[in-house]
């Protein structure tokens, strides 16, 4: 499945930023071009789902809420 994102791209320096509006994920390049690539890579590993490697305990915890 594809999805569209819009990124904001800037330079700072000798560098260019890539910054996707929608998730807080980010990337740079030495040009706008590999910025952009770096950015769509960072997404997409970004999208991938989680593999476990150990099987994580789960648990439950009481809050209270609604106290001050």
């Amino acid at each position: 499945m594809k999805q569209t994102f819009t990124a904001r791209v800037w330079r700072e320096g000798d560098w260019f930023i890539a910054q996707c509006s929608q998730v807080d994920v980010a990337s740079q390049g030495q040009s706008e071009e590999e910025a952009l690539s770096n950015l769509r890579e960072a997404l997409e590993l970004y999208f991938e789902p989680p593999t476990a490697t150990v099987v994580p305990k789960v648990a439950s915890i009481e809050v209270e809420v609604g106290a001050a």
